[in-house]
């Protein structure tokens, strides 16, 4: 495994959700900050997107932010960033936040974190990277999905390997421990 130098936290923009969500994202971003990690993310200044950013750069860390043009209107885009990068669509975000970072993180969200999570764990079946990814299943808040992806496992519609594709930890210590950091 190679140096983690950036992260990609794919997690929630919306703030009324349980302040244990917006806690976790600020800690983990606080422990990112502490091990000189790049935080890369969606460029949101809200919800525990803007928890993890906000605790990196509280904390003299790095932070890019990738933010589509289109949403503009419905999310808050970070003023604060170290670098920000304005992109056109969701697709060309993900590539960026790919491209640019080691690992990939996911946090507790809503739709948009389960595809993000979805294609980059679809690209990692592909053979397309060979990154970390790590689904933070903060106080069982992924149970559900976790028993989702089980079911598909055990009724075949996806390979008993493909458990081998992505870690689930309970903790932002085991989240920096899953991905070598």
């Amino acid at each position: 495994m190679s140096e983690i130098k950036a992260v990609c936290v794919f997690c929630g923009a919306r703030n009324d959700v349980p302040q244990t969500h917006l806690d976790i994202g600020k800690t983990f971003g606080t422990m990112l900050a502490a091990r000189g990690i790049r935080l890369v993310y969606g460029g949101g200044d809200c919800g525990v997107m803007g928890a993890v950013a906000n605790a990196v750069l509280k904390n003299k860390g790095q932070v890019t932010g990738v933010f589509p043009r289109s949403l503009k209107d419905l999310e808050s885009e970070h003023a604060s960033l170290s670098e920000i990068i304005m992109v056109e669509s969701m697709h060309e975000r993900k590539r960026i936040m790919f491209e640019r970072s080691d690992a990939i993180v996911v946090l507790p969200g809503g739709f948009g974190t389960m595809d993000e999570m979805f294609e980059i764990i679809t690209w990692k079946q592909l053979r397309f990277h060979e990154k970390p990814v790590v689904i933070l299943n903060h106080k069982g808040y992924w149970d559900p999905l976790v028993t989702l992806m089980e079911n598909i496992i055990k009724t075949g519609f996806a390979r008993e390997e493909t458990r081998q594709l992505y870690d689930i930890v309970d903790s932002p210590e085991a989240v920096l421990k899953a991905v070598g950091a």
